[in-house]
């Protein structure tokens, strides 16, 4: 019999257990670990072991895996628990893994979340997925097999993404008769293949996944092993450092804006920890302020830590959007717009200099062009060696050139802000995955000094509207000229201005490039940036260049907003410029006195929209400045069209 209002016996306890069981669950350290290796080695079957032995699998699913064990397995009679990872239906069918599964379970000891990844090269994307995260992997080799090139590809990807531990599973050791002589044969050779690798701590163990034997309770048959099982390994391993004792890196993912007394910049902390009253930084711009405020799904917080998703509120209305980062005052992150990164090839197609890609990290993307590939590595010796690709599947150190300023961390001090994927511009597919080794600047350590006086208050003061007013085109399809003489025009109604000349800066700001495609591409990216310098000065920039690859001009427009930047295409027949040849460039690279001229022997690519299309064949200079004023009063940089006292 119940009665009401009176307190039933034991009710108290029940839920003081549970409250204690969920606070130990809650202090309970976290092992993020992957299992890799060849086809068929047996990762699908040792993650099922191992969740069977932590009685990780509820009564339902042991249940149901056993019914698909009598209808795909490859065990007879017995659980096939590979199954239990397996859950695709072509993985079923085929006996392979194809997609990374990941699953949660926990010991008495700690809490685990396990990756199980594939082991055909095709799928090694798969697998650098599942190590990004982790700070163990569990490297399986087949006994009768030995260590194999996919031993030697997952272990290096592993030493690459910043993987500490290895646990050497040398299975199927019943195959062999339980031999020690093949086990130790084995484990010698793995640990002089990974010598230089940077492991802090390898683990050789024999196993049979399929039995359980030394997975979690030691084999009889091998009594001459006397290291650890695999379970008490995975329990014991020391993890890397408290999120106190890193540095503090906030990516904002989205500005939370729910009403206009709100503004919230909501993310997940990469690493670290922050409390209120911090002095954080914006790594973009090196403006500082105060939290003023930390926010959980849970309620208000006094302080987070890695790993939490919060919302922190700022003391000061500063300018950060989707892309930026906070950090502490010591220790930034770097910025820059030149990087150098490992390289993994996902793709068919092989990387190559010069190839644009989309750069995404966490929360920021910008435009990147690989401009240099220093070496690529051989799988077998680990020995890197010249070359002008990589090819799928291969490893290599490259040089890549930004669009825009990013911040990132050191792949080897920061895993989550050193990390990217390249992504083709066309299909949308993720082609490459990248880690960060070096700031491409010669000079490290610099940051974005914050200024009192912005562009909009220098415009101010001009009274006008500053632009960069971008002409491309043939060498002597009359783009200087009439850049020239447009300045001459807005100089007379009293607009403050400013002429870039290609060929006038190569005497001193780019005196040191030559004509290869690469110092090309420098030449437009040195150029770009004094343009924005000018720009942000408050001034109407007029620049002059070919710019002939479309890679390029897309790097410079996206440098600018949209408003700062007019891209005047002028297209002159290229029979024209030969006809007009005013510097005699066109008649000696007819004659080959000149190698890859623009136009002759080297291409000019038509830019795709640009904003001011100047159609010159049969036009004179006053009816092509006419457009073009014409056009700049549509824009509102200058005033009334027609009139000789133009005003803004």
């Amino acid at each position: 019999m119940v009665l009401l209002g009176v307190p039933q016996a034991g009710a108290e306890s029940v839920e003081t257990r549970i409250a204690d069981y969920l606070q130990e669950q809650e202090n309970k350290t976290l092992l993020r670990f992957l299992a890799c290796g060849s086809v068929d080695d047996g990762k699908s079957t040792l993650i099922g072991r191992l969740l069977y032995d932590a009685q990780g699998i509820f009564e339902d699913q042991l249940a149901h895996l056993k019914n698909d064990s009598r209808k795909f397995g490859t065990t007879g009679d017995e659980i096939d628990f590979a199954l239990l990872m397996d859950g695709l239906e072509a993985e079923r069918e085929q006996g392979i893994t194809i997609d990374v599964a990941y699953r949660f379970f926990s010991t008495k000891k700690r809490k685990f979340i396990v990756a199980d990844t594939p082991g055909h090269a095709e799928y090694t994307r798969n697998m650098a997925t599942g190590a990004s995260t982790a700070d163990l992997a569990i490297v399986l080799v087949d006994a009768r097999q030995g260590l194999i090139t996919q031993t030697r590809r997952h272990s290096f990807i592993a030493s690459l993404l910043g993987v500490r531990h290895i646990i050497l599973a040398v299975n199927k050791i019943d195959l062999v008769d339980f031999s020690q002589a093949v086990f130790e044969e084995i484990a010698a050779t793995y640990l002089e293949l990974t010598k230089d690798f940077g492991f802090a701590s390898i683990e050789a163990i024999p196993i049979s996944a399929r039995f359980g034997d030394n997975v979690s309770v030691h084999l009889v048959k091998t009594p001459w092993y006397q290291g650890p099982t695999l379970l008490a390994h995975l329990e014991t391993v020391p993890l890397e450092k408290a999120p106190d004792e890193q540095v503090f890196r906030f990516p904002v993912q989205y500005v939370s804006r729910p009403d206009a007394n709100f503004r919230g910049f909501a993310g997940t902390l990469s690493s670290g920890h922050v409390q209120i009253g911090d002095t954080v930084v914006v790594a973009k711009t090196g403006k500082q302020t105060k939290l003023r405020r930390i926010i959980s799904p849970q309620g208000d917080l006094q302080e987070a830590f890695e790993g939490q998703a919060v919302t922190l509120l700022l003391e000061d209305e500063l300018d950060l959007s989707r892309g930026s980062m906070l950090s502490g005052t010591d220790d930034r992150p770097i910025l820059s717009d030149q990087l150098v990164a490992q390289m993994i090839n996902f793709d068919d197609a092989p990387l190559r200099a010069g190839q644009s890609y989309w750069l995404r990290t966490e929360t920021d993307q910008v435009s990147a062009t690989i401009t240099k590939l220093q070496h690529r590595i051989d799988i077998e010796t680990f020995t890197p060696s010249d070359t002008h690709e990589l090819a799928l599947n291969e490893i290599g150190l490259c040089q890549l050139q930004l669009n825009l300023p990013l911040v990132f961390d050191l792949y080897q001090n920061q895993r989550s802000t050193g990390a990217f994927v390249l992504i083709d511009r066309v299909s949308n597919k993720t082609v490459a995955a990248g880690m960060i080794r070096e700031n491409g600047h010669k000079a490290s350590n610099i940051h974005w000094q914050s200024v009192v006086l912005d562009a909009k208050a220098r415009a101010e003061q001009k009274f006008q509207k500053p632009v960069v007013l971008w002409f491309t085109g043939l060498s002597g399809s009359g783009k200087s000229t009439l850049a020239g003489l447009l300045e001459k025009r807005l100089h007379s109604l009293g607009k403050h201005t400013y002429l870039l000349d290609g060929d006038n800066l190569r005497h001193g700001l780019n005196r040191d490039l030559g004509f290869s495609q690469a110092d090309r591409s420098e030449n437009i990216r040195r150029i770009g940036d004094v343009s924005h310098l000018m720009l942000d000065a408050g001034l109407i920039v007029l620049a002059a260049l070919i710019t002939p690859l479309q890679a390029d001009r897309d790097r410079l427009r996206a440098r600018f907003a949209d408003e700062d930047f007019i891209e005047i295409f002028v297209d002159t027949p290229l029979e024209t410029c030969i006809e007009r040849d005013p510097k005699g460039l066109y008649a000696k690279a007819l004659a080959g006195e000149i190698q890859d001229f623009t136009g002759i022997d080297a291409p000019y690519q038509r830019p795709h929209t640009p904003d001011l299309h100047l159609q010159t064949d049969g036009r004179n200079v006053e009816e092509l400045l006419a457009e073009i004023e014409h056009y700049l009063t549509k824009r509102g940089i200058i005033g009334s069209y027609g009139t000789d006292s133009w005003s803004i």
